[in-house]
């Protein structure tokens, strides 16, 4: 929420601490040291996904070794990487934990928590980039009959080797194509699932730069857990009223609630007959709505000690989870994570703990040179291109209007105005009631003064519109189909014309106050 990256007084009671003052993270260090020792630590790192990289194998020897904390992040798999700003989100982790580790004096390791649990299918199948025709174009994965099921449990068919072959065609050829093609066939190949594909892609582009993963259906990372995750179905109404409390006071506060929360709602999900299922309170038991199935609490426990992974958190007992098994400092979160941590102070305090810290992801926006050039041209900012093209194009048009024919429109309004307002005021002293005609008359020459000059902007953008198509163009590169860059565009677009030293630029971009700030 802005209120908390402006440091509103209102919204401080809703965090556990301000991002860019360096004691928040000093106390939230001490609240960690508090809950996690030698053998919780131990059980922390088991959790992760296994490290392959030399670098980040010593740096977990180091940090069981000297006591080390985490800063982490997460995201729902997305085809092929996901758009651009799943990359930023590591890319802030890793230079927060580096800025923590030199003001705290410990190992701090960047986490990314890859969100395999979620179920959405339609919104992990697809991604978008700019093809070698330069139009936007959208890759998407057939079903391969996923039922609402957990994205790991959803192996995928041939037709993710197709949905690649399209990806990989748009793309253009260059020096650094054939180790990329390499890389997402191997991650990608039948048989993955759209997390494990993720996960191997940010991993070959990221574990050198220090990052770590974590996979949410991970067998310690879940056993963990669930201690945890009974205690919210054994505490369901209890913490319900939690939340509830924590969302009247945010609208108290003039603040709306990111996450809706649905009477009698558990925070945890189910596996059953109509896939992940959220479980509500039923009675002396639970149901589950979309199933239309009811149970007891034994017959849950019965399910888990079968498969514990039938067993999940929702959004907002996630981060609870997350901070239970992991000595975690700070998350760092895109607009909508950093809304709804505004709801969860409370309810992490009904679990004995603190949230951590939340820290807004860097945000970006990449202007290749081509793109430049043509702002360059037109001396435009990139931010103006978030509007209606045809608006922009009205605008620019307006502003390219020969001062003479300018200066004539502004003389004709002036004598109208003027001429309108003398005949008015003799009319008057003739009959009152000629007030209507005289205004009718007035308003008519307003109208026709602007369509000419409608016919006149409408003109120069026939005249100019080879130039203009090159701004539509430079605009479907910042904010294809009217939404930010980062959130639609996959980085493979770029990494396939500049390499790995893309990556490096983001580096060098996204850096974080040794105080440690906002970089």
């Amino acid at each position: 929420m802005n209120a908390y990256l402006d440091g509103a007084p209102e919204a401080a009671p809703f965090y556990a601490g301000r991002f860019d003052d360096p004691a928040a993270f000093v106390d939230k260090a001490a609240e960690v040291e508090g809950r996690f020792d030698a053998s919780t630590r131990a059980r922390a790192l088991a959790a992760l996904e296994p490290a392959a990289h030399p670098a980040t194998v010593s740096a977990r020897e180091a940090w069981a070794e000297r006591g080390g904390y985490m800063v982490t992040t997460g995201q729902q798999p997305g085809l092929f990487g996901g758009p651009l700003y799943s990359l930023y989100k590591a890319l802030t982790a890793i230079a927060l934990a580096r800025a923590l580790e030199g003001a705290l004096g410990r190992p701090v390791l960047p986490v990314y928590w890859i969100a395999s649990e979620d179920h959405d299918w339609a919104e992990a199948d697809h991604t978008w980039l700019i093809d070698r025709d330069n139009e936007l174009v959208r890759i998407e994965v057939a079903d391969p009959g996923a039922g609402g099921r957990p994205l790991h449990r959803v192996r995928l068919g041939g037709g993710i080797e197709q949905a690649l072959d399209r990806f990989l065609d748009a793309l253009p050829a260059s020096d650094f194509a054939g180790d990329l093609e390499t890389l997402l066939r191997e991650a990608y190949a039948a048989g993955c699932t759209l997390p494990g594909g993720f996960t191997a892609v940010l991993r070959a582009l990221l574990e050198p730069l220090g990052l770590h993963f974590i996979d949410a259906a991970h067998p310690e990372l879940k056993q963990a857990s669930l201690p945890l995750l009974f205690e919210e179905l054994d505490r369901a109404a209890e913490l319900e009223a939690v939340l509830a409390g924590t969302a009247r006071e945010l609208s108290a506060a003039g603040f709306d609630t990111q996450v809706h929360l649905p009477e009698a709602g558990v925070n945890l999900f189910l596996e059953g007959p109509a896939g992940r299922d959220r479980l509500y309170r039923d009675g002396d038991g639970f149901s589950l709505h979309n199933a239309g199935v009811r149970l007891s609490r034994a017959d849950i426990e019965a399910r888990v000690s079968e498969d514990p992974l039938v067993l999940s958190p929702n959004v907002l007992l996630r981060p609870v989870v997350e901070s239970t098994v992991l000595p975690t400092l700070a998350y760092v979160a895109g607009p909508g994570e950093m809304a709804y941590f505004g709801q969860l102070r409370a309810y992490f305090e009904a679990f004995g703990m603190r949230p951590p810290i939340v820290h807004p992801r860097h945000a970006a926006v990449v202007v290749e040179a081509k793109v430049g050039k043509v702002l360059a041209k037109f001396g435009v900012e990139v931010e103006a291109l978030a509007q209606p093209f045809h608006e922009l194009a009205s605008q620019i048009a307006r502003e390219e209007t020969p001062d003479d024919v300018r200066e004539a429109l502004g003389g004709l309004r002036a004598a109208a105005g003027q001429g309108t307002g003398a005949l008015l005021a003799a009319a008057r002293r003739i009959d009152p009631t000629l007030k209507g005609p005289v205004g009718h008359a007035r308003a008519q020459i307003f109208h026709a003064l602007e369509e000419v000059e409608k016919k006149i902007v409408h003109a120069l953008k026939r005249e100019n519109e080879i130039a203009l198509a090159q701004l539509e163009k430079a605009r479907l590169h910042l904010y294809p189909e009217g939404r930010p860059q980062e959130r639609m565009l996959n980085p493979f677009y770029y990494l396939f014309r500049y390499g790995n030293p893309f990556v490096g630029r983001l580096v060098e971009a996204f850096t974080v106050e040794p105080g440690p700030g906002e970089g």
